[in-house]
C-alpha cells in the first residue's frame, strides 16, 4: 500500500527540506570523488568501497523500516526486478559514472545525467507505444538542445575533450532511467526501502566479483584525508541523500520532490567551481539552463496524468 504525502505546511516545508538535502548530497558526489581521485585513489576503488561501505547502513534502515521477516519474504518477481535494476543502475551505470569522472569535469558530469528524466519518457512512449504530446516533444527538444551546448560549449575543442566522458555519462544516464522504470513497476508489492536495499545488495555483489576478477585498477590510498573523503562519499553524498529523499516523497509525492531537485546541477556547479576551480564557459551556463528548464517542463507536464491516474 502506497503512503499519502502528509498533509500540512509544516509537513510540506519538512519535505522541501528534505529534498533539498537530497539534491545537494547526489550533487556533491562527482566533487568528492575527484577528490578522491585526487588523493591516488581509481574510479573503480571509489566505487567499490563506496558500495561496501554504504550497504550495511541501508540493510540496517532496511530492516528498521520494514522488519526482517517481510524483508526476508519478498514477492519472487519483485525480487527478480530489484536484483535486475540494482545490477544495471548501481552497478554498471556506477562504473560508467565514475569512469567518466576520470574525463570530464564534475559539474559536466552532474548535467548530463540529469538529462535521465527525458530518456524515461523517451521510454515510456516506446515501451507503451504512445505518442509524446506537443509539449512533451517541445520540452525534450530544450533539453537535448542543452546537452549539447553543454558538451560542446559551442567549441570543437571542447566537443573532442568531452566527447568520451560525456558518452559514458549519458550511457549512465540511460541504466538510471531504466532502474525508473523497474523500480516504477515492482516498488509496489516490494516496498521503496526493500527494493534499494535488494538493488544495493545485488550492485555490490557485481561489484566485488568485478574487483575480484580484475576488471578495473584498484589504487586505494589510505590516508587521513582520503579517509574523511570517503566518509563524505558514502554518508554525505549517498546513504543521507537516499533517506532524505525517500522521507521527502513521502511527504511531498515525487512529482513536487522531482522539481525540487532540479537544484542539483546548480549546486554541483557551484561545488565544482569552490573546490576543483571548474569553470563552464558561456554557452555551457545556457545549456544547463535549457536542461533544467526541460525537466521541469517535463515534470510539471506528468503531473496531469500522474494525478488522473
Amino acid at each position: 500500500m502506497t503512503r499519502a504525502p502528509a498533509a500540512g505546511s509544516g509537513s510540506g516545508l519538512v519535505g522541501v527540506a528534505l529534498a533539498v538535502l537530497s539534491a545537494a548530497g547526489f550533487a556533491s558526489k562527482g566533487v568528492i570523488a575527484k577528490l578522491l581521485y585526487a588523493e591516488g585513489w581509481s574510479a573503480d576503488a571509489v566505487v567499490t568501497t563506496r558500495a561496501l561501505l554504504s550497504l550495511p547502513i541501508v540493510a540496517t534502515w532496511a530492516i528498521w523500516a520494514v522488519g526482517p521477516r517481510t524483508l526476508l519474504r519478498p514477492p519472487r518477481a519483485a525480487l527478480l526486478g530489484a536484483l535486475g535494476g540494482g545490477c544495471l543502475c548501481y552497478y554498471l551505470g556506477a562504473l560508467l559514472d565514475f569512469r567518466a569522472l576520470t574525463l570530464i569535469d564534475a559539474s559536466v558530469e552532474r548535467v548530463l545525467l540529469f538529462s535521465y528524466p527525458s530518456m524515461v519518457v523517451l521510454l515510456y512512449s516506446v515501451l507503451y507505444r504512445r505518442r509524446p504530446e506537443a509539449h512533451v516533444v517541445v520540452a525534450l527538444a530544450i533539453t537535448y538542445a542543452g546537452i549539447l551546448m553543454v558538451v560542446t560549449g559551442l567549441d570543437p575543442a571542447v566537443l573532442r575533450g568531452n566527447a568520451a566522458g560525456a558518452g559514458l555519462v549519458l550511457a549512465c544516464a540511460l541504466t538510471f532511467a531504466l532502474y525508473y522504470l523497474a523500480s516504477d513497476r515492482w516498488t509496489g508489492p516490494l516496498g521503496s526501502v526493500a527494493f534499494t536495499f535488494y538493488a544495493l545488495a545485488a550492485s555490490t555483489a557485481c561489484l566485488g566479483a568485478h574487483a575480484a576478477l580484475g576488471g578495473g585498477p584498484l589504487r586505494y590510498a589510505w590516508t587521513a584525508r582520503s579517509c574523511a573523503l570517503l566518509v563524505a562519499i558514502v554518508l554525505l553524498a549517498t546513504v543521507i541523500p537516499m533517506l532524505a529523499m525517500a522521507e521527502g516523497v513521502r511527504r511531498l509525492g515525487a512529482p513536487r520532490a522531482s522539481v525540487v531537485s532540479t537544484i542539483g546541477p546548480p549546486t554541483t556547479i557551484l561545488l565544482g567551481a569552490w573546490l576543483l576551480d571548474e569553470r563552464l564557459r558561456p554557452a555551457q551556463w545556457w545549456g544547463v539552463a535549457l536542461i533544467v528548464a526541460g525537466i521541469l517542463a517535463l515534470e510539471l507536464a506528468r503531473r496531469p496524468a500522474r494525478a488522473a491516474a
